[in-house]
C-alpha cells in the first residue's frame, strides 16, 4: 500500500493510471445499475473525469 501511495505522491504513471481506470469502471457500473437515480445521474461525470484523467496521466513519467 505504501508503494501505491508513494507513486501517487511522486506523480508516477502506474498508480495514477490505475486510479483513473477504477474511476472509469465505477462510472460504468453507476450507469448500468437500475436502483439509485443519483448514481445514474452522476455516472457520466465520473466516467468523463476518469477518461480525462487517464489521458493526462498517460504523459506522466514511468
Amino acid at each position: 500500500m505504501t508503494v501505491f501511495l508513494n507513486g501517487l505522491m511522486k506523480f508516477r504513471r502506474g498508480p495514477w493510471e490505475m486510479l483513473a481506470s477504477v474511476l472509469i469502471a465505477i462510472g460504468v457500473i453507476m450507469l448500468m445499475q437500475p436502483l439509485v437515480m443519483w448514481a445514474y445521474t452522476y455516472s457520466f461525470i465520473v466516467t468523463l473525469t476518469g477518461t480525462v484523467m487517464f489521458i493526462v496521466v498517460s504523459h506522466f513519467p514511468d
